[in-house]
């Protein structure tokens, strides 16, 4: 039971990455793909009837966390407190803006909070990058379970890390650059004329990026995990996913350069699923490791609800999850189609 847990809340978190990632995509290429008025305006549009939908799965995510692993959420919520308060504030920030900025008729309004709608999208994708980086290597956990993380202390990886260091800020730059790809590539699908080609020579520039900072991010993972690859030697299959993270890279650029962007979008949602698999499956069946002793090590086993309450919970979670997906498809089916100013803001 607790394997199944396990992967439906990875589940949820991949959903999240994917579906808000877009959203803050198309947040961080805001200042620089817009060229006027209408553009800013579309770039909105492309996100407004979903952007708030998808944070869904964030929630969905931290609740089912827990439900079924009851102590890795009380030992991560209260060692990551500065961390969350911080990317609550950014979550407000960037539901005002989105909300806000098309209310505003004055023009300096509608600057700040285009500008507010930009800082808190690349913020949140840097911190959100910085926080896998934190799983992945670790933190001072104690014997009681609990640790603090303070936002920096030598940048360096070791017993007693901040939430920032060489490792975690290279978590950081890999979230911002790949989101932003992720998100100039629904622009790509969304929008039609001038911004379209800004947005598929965005995604070209960003490609190469994502490319160099995936490799280093894979090499730089094994020194701050060197059991990283435990589960791959143990089962030689799981290579594929590594490979598989390759293969959709080469995938985006290829049916880029076909103008094939629905395509591409996809290999791009292809990508960062299997980044955050590849992850899982390297921590499995750790769901917080300590940077010290391994023994302190937060595992599925340590941290499970009763088997009861898992029973009875995969079934109200099973019908939780039909209803998000039947509303997921009906709004993006009826939000389906190239973004204008005219017609509702949607073409069929």
């Amino acid at each position: 039971m607790g394997f199944v847990w396990f992967w439906l809340v990875a589940i949820m978190m991949v959903a999240y990455v994917v579906l808000d990632g877009f959203d803050l995509g198309v947040g961080i290429l805001h200042p620089f793909l817009a060229r006027s008025e209408q553009d800013r305006q579309i770039m909105l549009r492309s996100i407004g009837p979903v952007w708030d939908g998808n944070e869904v799965w964030l929630l969905a995510g931290g609740g089912t966390l827990y439900f079924a692993f009851p102590l890795l959420y009380a030992s991560a919520f209260s060692g990551f407190y500065l961390a969350l308060m911080i990317v609550l504030w950014l979550l407000i920030m960037r539901g005002c803006s989105i909300e806000l900025r098309m209310h505003m008729e004055i023009g300096v309004w509608r600057a700040f909070f285009d500008g507010l709608f930009f800082v808190s999208s690349l913020l949140l994708a840097v911190f959100y990058g910085a926080a896998l980086g934190n799983v992945i290597r670790g933190v001072p956990l104690g014997e009681d379970g609990y640790f603090f993380l303070p936002l920096w202390t030598n940048w360096n990886i070791g017993p007693h890390p901040g939430i920032l260091d060489w490792y975690t800020v290279i978590g950081g730059v890999v979230a911002l650059i790949a989101l932003a790809l992720h998100g100039s590539l629904y622009l790509a699908v969304k929008t039609e004329g001038a911004l379209q080609q800004r947005a598929r020579t965005a995604a070209r520039r960003l490609w190469i990026g994502v490319l160099v900072l995936t490799i280093i991010s894979l090499i730089a993972s094994l020194f701050a995990r060197p059991d990283a690859l435990v589960n791959y030697k143990q089962y030689p299959v799981l290579f594929i996913v590594p490979i598989a993270v390759l293969c959709a890279l080469a995938g985006i650029i290829h049916f880029l350069r076909r103008h094939d962007d629905r395509k591409s979008f996809l290999s791009s949602c292809l990508y960062l699923t299997l980044m955050l698999v590849g992850a899982a499956v390297a921590l499995y069946p750790r769901l917080l490791p300590s940077s010290g002793d391994a023994s302190y090590d937060i595992t599925i086993e340590k941290s499970l609800s009763g088997p009861h309450t898992l029973q009875v919970g995969l079934i109200w979670w099973g019908f939780g999850m039909c209803l998000a997906l039947i509303y997921f498809v009906v709004v993006y089916r009826m939000f389906r189609g190239k973004v204008t100013l005219e017609d509702g803001g949607y073409g069929h």
